[in-house]
């Protein structure tokens, strides 16, 4: 679903209205013009019922708002940005960039838009009779907002996902078990039967006559299965994420180069050679980095080859990124280097000048443990274009970036994509069909089976710790 057009902000959130949004106001001002002459007869003219059907159709979205804000104020209670509330052909919803972190805030969102509903649905019908008294026709109005209300509060309590009540479910699932993975099991697979069972009844209504109530619960059962097919690939995003390494997924994106290699040799290797990766990730921890590299070392005046028989260079396809240049001296990591001195040094002084005097530290460079599960590096990607991946040693043996990743995931789920769109992903530096793991990887942090962001950032400094 789109974004829709902004018409405001409320508390810093966004409110949106999505073109459909037209459609169901246009719907429901009819149902309502179709009822109010039962009740107004004779008291008001036709146009006058049209334009109070209208009225009552934006009164109701504006309790569909009420009840969306109140789990929107909930949520940013609970510490969780929300980025937008949209209105749209089935109502509301609410866009957060993440999930509540604990069982208990979880419930609270989910529970606070039924809370706001049942208090605006008691509310009105409380006042219904007084307001018969000062109009008939504000007192039907009223009267008939209170009972929507009461029932978008019911409705919404259903035990099944994308309803609040299935994201109850999940929350008590999830407080019970102390498994947040297996309250979202539960909450989807109760939200799946609850579609089959409004498509079966919408079915039966549209075979004895009711066209509109049979064809609105069918569009509602459907819309529920294409919420559990999604929430079963977020499962299984999740779990990818979950069990593949970065080891299982990095490639080599630096070259290492002696300290004692001239800037006239960096400037020859930046314009004669092509960006490059290695085939592979090899995992060797033998004191010569250029065996850990599998590259090319290029030391003294000229190129001593390093690396595994069969571990050689292969173009990358045109990335736009340049490979990293470390810097060894013999056997030993010195650390990196870019091409700041061959932007700041007069080219007179390219050939006495050596590489070794202009390094700078390997810990500048963002990095992730081998052995780190995808999701933490997810994270990392969000701040960093590519990452250094560090062997158990916590020495540089690959790199990791967004586009390898992302190919990795969807090969889990079973899709392999054509090369032109992997080439596609790989020049932008982002991840293959726009892929949304930023925020997937944000709500597993601190989920069962996933440490919090403190512990990961802990182990990620630990392990920066030991490359120098």
């Amino acid at each position: 679903m789109g974004e829709g057009w902004q018409l405001l902000k409320i508390r810093g959130i966004p409110l949106r209205i999505h073109p459909t949004w037209f459609v169901i106001l246009f719907a429901a001002t009819v149902v309502f013009e179709q009822q109010y002459p039962l009740s107004l007869r004779g008291q008001i003219s036709p146009g006058m019922v049209w334009a109070v059907a209208l009225i009552t159709a934006l009164m109701l979205f504006v309790s569909v708002l009420l009840h969306e804000l109140g789990h929107s104020l909930v949520a940013l209670a609970q510490g969780v940005q929300v980025r937008s509330i949209t209105l749209f052909l089935l109502g509301g919803v609410a866009s957060v960039e993440r999930e509540c972190s604990t069982a208990k805030g979880a419930l609270l969102v989910a529970a606070a838009g039924p809370a706001v509903s049942f208090v605006l649905a008691i509310g009105l019908l409380s006042l219904s009779h007084q307001a018969h008294h000062v109009s008939p026709v504000l007192g039907e109005m009223v009267n008939q907002l209170g009972a929507l209300n009461l029932v978008l509060a019911l409705f919404n309590l259903l035990p099944g996902l994308p309803l609040d009540g299935g994201l109850i479910v999940k929350a008590l699932v999830w407080q019970v078990t102390g498994s947040q993975r297996r309250g979202l099991e539960v909450a989807n697979a109760c939200g799946r039967l609850l579609a089959y069972l409004a498509i079966f009844l919408g079915s039966m209504l549209l075979l004895r006559g009711s066209g509109l109530a049979g064809a609105w619960l069918m569009l509602l059962g459907w819309f529920g299965l294409g919420a559990a097919r999604n929430q079963n690939q977020l499962l299984k995003v999740q779990k990818a994420l979950r069990e593949l390494k970065v080891k299982d997924v990095a490639q080599r994106r630096f070259r290492v180069l002696e300290a004692s290699t001239t800037l006239r040799q960096l400037s020859r290797l930046r314009l004669d050679d092509a960006p490059t990766v290695t085939n592979g990730v090899a995992g060797s921890e033998t004191p010569n980095p250029s065996a850990q590299s599998g590259g090319k070392t290029i030391g003294g005046g000229g190129v001593a080859g390093g690396g595994a028989e069969g571990d050689g260079i292969l173009p990358t396809s045109g990335s736009e990124t340049p490979d990293w240049i470390l810097v060894c001296d013999r056997g030993h990591w010195r650390g990196l280097i870019d091409d700041t001195p061959l932007r700041d040094l007069p080219v007179q002084r390219w050939d006495s000048e050596r590489i070794g005097d202009h390094l700078k530290p390997l810990s500048s460079l963002a990095s992730i443990p081998e052995s780190a599960p995808l999701w933490q590096a997810v994270l990392e990607l969000e701040q960093h274009p590519r990452l250094l991946v560090l062997s158990p040693a916590g020495l540089p043996s690959a790199t990791i970036e967004r586009p390898e990743l992302g190919e990795a995931v969807l090969r889990r789920l079973g899709l392999r994509l054509p090369a032109p769109l992997l080439a596609n992903a790989r020049r932008q530096s982002g991840y293959p069909l726009g892929l949304a793991l930023g925020p997937i990887a944000r709500g597993m942090v601190g989920s069962d089976g996933v440490e919090t962001s403190a512990s990961a950032a802990q182990s990620s400094e630990a392990a920066a710790s030991g490359k120098q």
